[in-house]
């Protein structure tokens, strides 16, 4: 198969032009044909940085163009599903960053606005999924290399106190749960395979940004528990650990591997204690060209909508659980 899906990118934002971008471009199956912002003269100064053929000045204006087959959107969180249901309308496959939207809410109505679409495709941008080591962890998950699965503890914090970034604004969807907690809630429900029946959060807000600038939380699944903590104002750290009856799988920079390095897996059981190694991968790229197939061979998107509601339903009772202090159950 050699046809590239051709691609459009809505917003000149740091993810896209630094990482997103530049690793679609190395695809086997995606061309990045045209890039929007609001700012005509900043789109076509990236434009030529990253040999992009088209520079437009408006999102409309790339939404207009027949030769855009699908776009990605790295817009900040509160714009997702208003330009997801503007590109859907336009004709064009989406891609869109997590997390989907602001809330479980928006989440929904989403889902049920893009049953008149067919015939196009919608994928909330989880893109560690996509690293090969996650489907090793699952298959030693499965064959009981550490028993039987419960517990999952994950950690993504970084430090930001720039007020002005969107990560610190409030009203635009920043903090630290649905800016890098996603990633755990998401990979807490990709390993048990199942959703969460309650969860409890403790919540700690920034007096001035008046974000979520540290959560910790613990998400009870029926076959075990899944413990994280989150920040905006810590340490950058990336780490999980899966732990079973049996063993335990570490798995280091567990969320942004640096793509110019292997990344490995740790395994300890009764019996062994191993690493495996994978070669170096971008995770971007791999995502990309999994989303450009499925629109090529008509299959369903890796990640369905679904999975990104049930994402939001559990951040959405998180955000209740920190403020009311106490357990909230969850019904799917």
């Amino acid at each position: 198969m050699s046809k590239k899906i051709t691609w459009g990118v809505l917003s000149t934002a740091n993810i896209a032009v630094k990482k997103v971008i530049p690793a679609m471009q190395l695809g086997t199956y995606s061309e990045i044909k045209a890039i929007a912002s609001r700012n005509l003269e900043n789109a076509i100064e990236i434009a030529k940085d990253l040999n992009i053929g088209t520079a437009y000045g408006s999102y409309d204006e790339l939404l207009n163009d027949p030769t855009i087959e699908a776009v990605y959107i790295p817009l900040p969180n509160h714009l997702h599903v208003e330009w997801i249901l503007k590109a859907l309308k336009a004709g064009k496959h989406v891609l869109c960053e997590k997390p989907i939207g602001l809330n479980a809410k928006q989440a929904k109505q989403l889902l049920e606005q893009t049953q008149q679409y067919p015939k196009l495709k919608v994928m909330e941008g989880f893109m560690y999924r996509f690293h090969p080591r996650w489907n090793v962890v699952k298959e030693h998950i499965k064959k009981g290399t550490i028993g039987d699965l419960k517990n999952i503890h994950s950690t993504f914090t970084y430090y930001n106190v720039d007020p002005t970034n969107i990560r610190n604004k409030p009203e635009v969807g920043g903090g630290s749960l649905l800016d890098v907690g996603c990633y755990c809630v998401s990979l807490s429900r990709f390993l048990f395979e199942e959703e969460p029946i309650k969860v409890l959060a403790n919540i700690n807000y920034d007096p001035v940004l008046k974000t979520d600038y540290l959560v910790s939380a613990i998400l009870q699944f029926p076959k075990g528990t899944a413990t994280f903590t989150c920040s905006t104002q810590l340490l950058k750290r990336e780490y999980a650990e899966i732990i079973g009856t049996e063993g335990a799988i570490e798995i280091p920079h567990s969320f942004i591997p640096s793509k110019d390095d292997e990344s490995k897996i740790v395994i300890a059981n009764t019996s062994e204690h191993k690493e495996i190694v994978f070669k170096k991968c971008n995770q971007y790229t791999l995502q990309g060209d999994a989303f450009s197939l499925a629109i090529l061979n008509n299959t369903e998107v890796p990640t369905s909508l679904q999975d990104a509601l049930d994402n939001m339903i559990v951040i959405d009772q998180l955000f209740k659980s920190g403020k009311e202090q106490k357990w909230i159950e969850i019904n799917h």
